[in-house]
């Protein structure tokens, strides 16, 4: 389980000018929730196989043949929506990454549903038939932040989920993708886009106080990027989920981060 660490002032001050701000400007948030709702396009996840492989194309010479097997887990962003294939999206890339930067083939899954909290993903791994996997790569929290799930109630609902893929799938590390910048989500309008914002950027904080610094989970947040406009390839077009470039960043930023801890943990094996 992970450890425990006491909030950093900084986590309680925005947390209250979370609470003020919704308690003061409810009546709006009410409304331009509702409107977002009716306004939204509702894309559908991207095409293609949920299961493969992934081989090097120069296998390293000191390295091992024996496969990788990598499971990914998580909601609509994970699903891949906003692209029209897996191979635009996350899991797919990702796998290939790791295949290089590791020599080695990996083995691959993806289960993901549009709308997941950290507690639907956890019950929809139960009734998964599930592969098995060395390292579990997880994109949640953003429905937490919309259904305004508290955020020590998603780290529990994680800590579940660690559990879980445990003793279930046989993983050994996980990384947290951290939640993206929705403060920026073009959709959103203010304030509810500030308010938003603002309680990803709380659960993030949250959720690394949380982990601190255990040896077989981390959060790594995406890299900053400028603001873009809707189709611009970064975010989609409906101003909610990364576009084909936006997906090709996040797989890229987080391989080299997982291919070295994966390595670092082989060597204290």
């Amino acid at each position: 389980m992970a450890a425990s660490h006491p909030p950093q002032r900084t986590h309680a001050r925005l947390g209250t000018a979370l609470t003020t701000a919704k308690l003061a400007l409810f009546p709006v948030l009410l409304a331009q929730g509702l409107h977002v709702r009716r306004k939204a396009i509702e894309l559908p996840e991207a095409e293609g196989a949920r299961i493969g492989q992934a081989l090097p194309k120069l296998p390293k010479q000191s390295g091992t043949d024996q496969p990788l097997r990598l499971l990914v887990v998580g909601d609509s962003s994970a699903a891949g929506v906003g692209v029209a294939h897996q191979r635009e999206a996350l899991a797919e890339p990702l796998a290939h990454g790791l295949a290089e930067e590791l020599g080695r083939p990996v083995h691959w899954q993806l289960v993901a549903r549009t709308g997941l909290t950290s507690l639907e993903a956890l019950a929809l791994l139960r009734e998964t038939p599930v592969l098995g996997a060395d390292l579990l790569v997880t994109a949640l929290g953003v429905n937490d932040v919309v259904r305004q799930i508290p955020p020590s109630r998603t780290c529990r609902n994680l800590d579940a989920l660690h559990d879980w893929a445990r003793e279930q799938a046989g993983v050994r590390y996980w990384l947290h993708c951290g939640l993206p910048p929705m403060h920026r989500f073009p959709l959103l309008p203010v304030p509810l886009r500030w308010v938003l914002g603002g309680q990803a950027e709380l659960l993030n904080r949250e959720l690394q106080a949380h982990l601190g610094d255990q040896r077989d989970r981390a959060l790594r947040r995406l890299p900053p990027t400028k603001p873009e406009k809707v189709g611009g390839g970064l975010i989609a077009e409906d101003g909610f989920h990364p576009g084909p470039q936006g997906y090709r960043l996040w797989a890229e930023s987080i391989t080299p981060f997982i291919a070295r801890r994966w390595a670092r943990l082989e060597r204290n094996a």
